[in-house]
């Protein structure tokens, strides 16, 4: 039998194989859709553990361990692309220990390198314990998170598995190292674009009244958008807009025949994200028309990320779980996370569970925003991601969990 105590031991001893993965994944950055020699290393190394695999449409991939025994079908998910993003060779404070061998344009500014690294050792663990388990265990590593692109392939492939619940871990810098948090209902939030594009009729800047300006009408639609969110959410719950950029013209005396603006929606509750779409894109129109201009590339309803929330029950066993095989203090409380993960979309079809696993370290320098050229991980918090994800099948099975 694989006791809790077993898999914290074995997690720790397997600290340095962890470490090597994930030093290995960092220095090998690819983007969304391009992670060809990302996808090779996780094939080499699931050869080396015995673990069949197969190959997804792009680079996504899926690694099978089958007990051979009646059980629950669990999958265990890792995203593997890397960020257009340089890397500064140095964290917060220190040197960094890897570093990417494209640091001017591209790194792993978000800790996928430390995911596939867990859920690599997890796997590694698990397929050595193969005839103390039940069911089927499935690693799926998931391209193209950043871009949104992988997810749909990945939840294509696992319709024909009869899956019965999901796990999946973020390393969060900012949570602590040496704590952890996997509770129940939203961890992360949804997300919309909103890049409404207004088309009108340039001209000279001393004659406004001979052109149809789409600066104007732009500036407006975000003033509109803005008070309009104030008084149509509903109390109590949160959609924050973030307004990143409104590209016009590029000169003082030419009004220009187009304005874009950028940014995103977030929210937590999938209905009031979705009124504030329908609302900004009936807001884009009207102003649009209010100034004589056209509007296109609006949101669309149908491609609204939602947000990532946790199952009740299956967060209810792990908090449990995690909090009788980790030391007190580990297992915490945290607000939710306002970015957004593609991992929400398995929770719409399956029961599971998001953790965010803290890596932030003053002493080391960890602890830099994600997306950001200072970005770092505590490998330190390494072995606990690694045994949670090993004690969420174990937990999941002896809990008697049914989907």
């Amino acid at each position: 039998m694989l006791t809790p105590e077993m898999i914290c031991q074995e997690a720790g001893e397997l600290k340095e194989y962890t470490r090597t993965l994930r030093r290995t994944f960092h220095r090998m950055p690819e983007i969304s859709g391009q992670e060809f020699k990302t996808r090779a290393r996780l094939e080499e190394e699931l050869n080396s553990l015995g673990i069949p695999f197969i190959e997804l449409p792009g680079t996504g991939l899926i690694g099978k361990i089958d007990t051979g025994k009646p059980g629950l079908h669990l999958a265990l998910r890792a995203d593997i692309d890397g960020l257009p993003v340089p890397e500064n060779a140095c964290n917060l404070k220190n040197e960094r220990v890897v570093r990417s061998d494209t640091p001017d344009t591209t790194c792993h500014a978000s800790g996928h390198d430390a995911h596939m690294a867990m859920c690599l050792t997890a796997g590694k663990i698990l397929m050595a314990h193969k005839d103390d388990l039940c069911g089927i265990i499935y690693l799926c590593f998931e391209e193209g998170e950043e871009t949104n692109i992988g997810w749909p392939a990945m939840l294509k492939a696992l319709e024909d598995l009869d899956i019965d619940a999901v796990w999946g871990i973020h390393v969060y810098a900012a949570m602590d190292t040496g704590t952890l948090c996997v509770a129940p209902g939203p961890r992360m939030a949804g997300m919309s674009w909103v890049q409404p594009h207004f088309h009108g009729r340039g001209g000279h800047g001393s004659r406004p009244d001979l052109s149809i300006n789409p600066t104007i009408c732009a500036a407006n639609y975000v003033v509109n958008t803005a008070t309009a969110l104030t008084q149509k959410v509903k109390a109590g719950e949160t959609v924050t807009y973030g307004l990143t950029s409104l590209q016009g013209g590029t000169v003082g005396n030419v009004i220009p025949d187009d304005c874009k603006v950028l940014g995103t929606f977030r929210f937590f509750n999938m209905e009031e994200g979705l009124k504030a779409v329908d609302l900004a894109t009936r807001i884009a129109k009207d102003t649009a028309d209010m100034y004589g201009c056209t509007v296109d590339e609006l949101p669309d309803l149908d491609k609204v990320l939602p947000p990532t929330i946790n199952d009740p029950e299956v967060s209810g066993i792990l908090v449990k779980a995690f909090g009788e095989m980790l030391p007190a203090g580990t297992v915490v409380d945290h607000e939710p996370w306002y970015a957004t993960e593609t991992f929400a979309q398995y929770l719409t079809k399956y029961p599971g569970a998001f953790m965010h696993l803290g890596i932030r370290n003053g002493e080391l320098g960890s602890g830099a925003e994600h997306h950001n050229t200072y970005f770092d991980v505590d490998e330190d918090a390494l072995p606990t991601g690694v045994a949670c994800t090993v004690r969420f099948v174990t937990a999941l099975n002896e809990a008697g969990f049914r989907r």
